[in-house]
């Protein structure tokens, strides 16, 4: 059944959700900020590791770094993009509006859950490809796999920042719904070196949101998210 992947993936992030939440309850406010502190190394450690794996390669002469052309270039030409349309407050008003729906007006943190949450679980190549496999091949196994780690990332976001991280299970079923409807389209655009490209620019932007939970909101990521169409349609 094409789509199931993302339909378990959705679940997966509103269970992981509801047990953060029900975890958040009993946890102090110590303990809360000691959960999003290893939340967030961990966060910055996945975007790190996956970009090294992408970015250094093993030479005759040693390890030699490639594609920082690429990097520069969608990073910097993702930010001028993103600026100019704002998708960082379109992404914040959005939340707004899921607080106001969702009975959520006395969270003031549901925002900021809403948007690292969905920053968090939607970028990335396991995103994308795991949604065309999905409704080409009708193999769900990378989006399963996906879901075991989006249940206990949101499960811990969801335990410090509340209850608007449970509502990322909405940009996930938009963004890879997309993808999976449209599969037939995008397929011939994801060559390899495309995968390779968005996964190394990806992780980085994984790195960003670690930062941010770690520091406190310092990089606009939801901006930079058009660096990923660069770093696909980057000339190989």
């Amino acid at each position: 059944m094409p789509g199931l992947g993302t339909i378990v993936n959705v679940c997966g992030i509103v269970v992981g959700g509801l047990l953060g939440l029900g975890c958040g309850r009993l946890l102090t406010k110590r303990l809360q900020d000691t959960l999003m502190m290893a939340a967030a190394v961990a966060v910055i450690f996945i975007g790190i590791g996956g970009t090294l794996r992408q970015m250094l390669h093993l030479t005759p002469d040693g390890l030699e770094a490639t594609g920082t052309m690429m990097m520069i270039a969608s990073l910097s030409g993702g930010a001028l993009i993103g600026e100019f349309i704002n998708l960082e407050d379109r992404l914040a008003s959005f939340g707004e509006w899921l607080k106001k729906k969702s009975g959520s007006g006395g969270d003031s943190s549901f925002v900021e859950g809403f948007v690292t949450a969905s920053l968090t679980v939607c970028i990335g190549a396991m995103a994308v490809i795991g949604s065309i496999t999905d409704s080409l091949q009708g193999d769900h196994a990378i989006l399963f796999a996906k879901t075991v780690l989006d249940l206990i990332i949101v499960m811990i976001m969801t335990a410090t920042l509340g209850r608007g991280c449970i509502f990322s299970a909405i940009s996930v079923g938009i963004f890879q719904g997309s993808i999976t409807l449209f599969a037939r389209l995008i397929a011939p655009w994801m060559t390899e070196p495309a995968l390779a490209n968005l996964s190394y620019v990806g992780n980085i932007l994984i790195f960003c949101v670690g930062i941010n939970l770690l520091f406190g909101y310092r990089i606009r990521v939801a901006n930079l998210l058009p660096s990923l169409l660069i770093a696909i349609f980057w000339p190989v």
